[in-house]
């Protein structure tokens, strides 16, 4: 029994350590967490404020949607198909005190109808954000702020954070 627990606990170990050297070509995003710092910087990018509704695709442990509540007045959505970060997450979100502005989903964001953000804060692939667009344009309103961390959109730039890799873009008035 010991042997066989000692064998999972290696294996998720692994594959922890083998989601920070992801290929950006592959088909999953990295699991890298976000710092404070960054969420700080994420958020001040967009100019986030009280009143906005903030959505992070691959939301993580929901660091930055803590911040955004937490120092910011904003509240979120935080979507995350990984049961074990959707856990951590909706434990860190109860410990912070921001249970009434933030609600973590267990689900693809693919499935989400995201039309009621006014930001939307993510680390994914280029792959998958070359997908997304499509989505964006069809569900968000014009002027919402999409924040990128490291791989850039193909949306109209607004800001951007070149020492911390932030790109934080604006949908268009105008949809093709």
């Amino acid at each position: 029994m010991f042997a066989l627990f000692l064998i999972i606990f290696i294996i998720v170990i692994l594959l922890f350590l083998l989601s920070m050297l992801w290929p950006p070509d592959s088909p999953w995003s990295p699991w890298w967490r976000t710092t404070p710092k960054l969420a700080r910087i994420e958020c001040k990018l967009a100019k986030v404020h009280k009143g906005d509704v903030i959505y992070d695709l691959g939301s993580g442990e929901g660091t930055a949607l803590i911040i955004a509540a937490k120092e910011f007045g904003a509240s979120g959505i935080g979507i995350e198909i990984d049961p074990f970060r959707v856990w951590i997450s909706k434990l860190k979100v109860r410990f912070s005190g921001v249970s009434d502005k933030v609600e973590i989903r267990r689900d693809s964001f693919w499935n989400q109808n995201i039309s009621e953000a006014s930001v939307v804060f993510m680390y994914l692939i280029p792959k998958t954000l070359i997908k997304l667009r499509p989505k964006f344009l069809k569900e968000l309103k014009p002027g919402t702020r999409v924040v990128t961390f490291v791989y850039r959109m193909d949306l109209p730039l607004i800001a951007k954070d070149d020492k911390a890799e932030l790109y934080c873009y604006e949908i268009p008035k105008k949809r093709e």
